[in-house]
């Protein structure tokens, strides 16, 4: 999926023509979630600590025998609680999840292992010299705002609409195969999905407007005797109607 971008916002272009624009995450939003996360892993951390040294008696020193399984863990934990969690969340952590925002890669995607850990590896400098000053600064000053890790990476964090995306993957699957031109499945579906909450008299009319221009052998006198629950099984049907040849050779 192509992306298109400004400084506040990207545009993600499907195949099938169907767009979805999100916006970018500023400084802000995204010292939230990194404040959120930070806390959780430095508190996962610090449970392990406490558990190896009190429930299973281990000492602490890194130079000692019980390091391999007490200070170990707590530094995996600490270090790499970001790679894992966005790989495994598709680029979301539990502190991104609850500022409500995400990371793609620059195809609209999600991000493949490899950016990922790019992204985490440049944390090094981007948190440098304390409180993630770089990477703050920059954000404000570069395009996307995106930090000096997202640009060796190639990510941007966006904030995540969750019900845009699931209406552009439900579009895509409907347009696989389907007879209807894409602007005309598009009313469609918005017209089945909000059929509950409009007026019944409003609904009937716009139903049976769009039928008689989707297929103009439908004659008005025809649609007119149709009522309530017919008018909504035909313009279920169209969203079911496909073209058994498409994508075959």
């Amino acid at each position: 999926m192509p992306l298109s971008s400004s400084d506040d916002q990207i545009t993600v272009h499907s195949v099938t023509g169907v767009d979805l624009t999100l916006s970018i995450a500023g400084p802000g939003t995204r010292s939230y979630a990194f404040v959120i996360d930070w806390h959780i892993r430095l508190l996962l951390a610090g449970a392990w600590l406490l558990v190896a040294m009190f429930a299973l008696q281990m000492t602490l020193n890194v130079r000692s025998h019980d390091a391999l399984f007490s200070v170990l863990p707590a530094a995996i934990i600490y270090f790499l609680y970001h790679p894992i969690l966005e790989l495994a969340m598709r680029g979301r952590t539990p502190g991104k999840r609850m500022a409500g925002v995400r990371i793609l890669n620059r195809n609209g995607g999600s991000p493949s292992m490899t950016a990922l850990s790019i992204r985490n590896i440049f944390r090094l400098i981007d948190c440098l010299p304390v409180l993630y000053v770089v990477g703050l600064v920059t954000c404000f000053f570069t395009a996307n705002r995106v930090r000096i890790g997202d640009m060796a990476a190639g990510t941007l964090l966006v904030l995540d609409d969750a019900a845009a995306e699931k209406s552009l993957v439900r579009i895509e699957s409907l347009a696989v195969g389907s007879r209807l031109p894409l602007d005309a499945l598009e009313l469609v579906d918005q017209i089945l999905e909000r059929w509950e909450s409009l007026d019944k008299n409003s609904r009937a009319r716009i139903a049976r407007s769009l039928l008689g221009r989707i297929n103009a052998t439908n004659q008005p006198a025809e649609l007119a005797s149709l009522n309530d629950a017919e008018l909504h099984a035909r313009l279920r049907a169209l969203l079911s109607d496909r073209d058994e040849t498409a994508g075959h050779v």
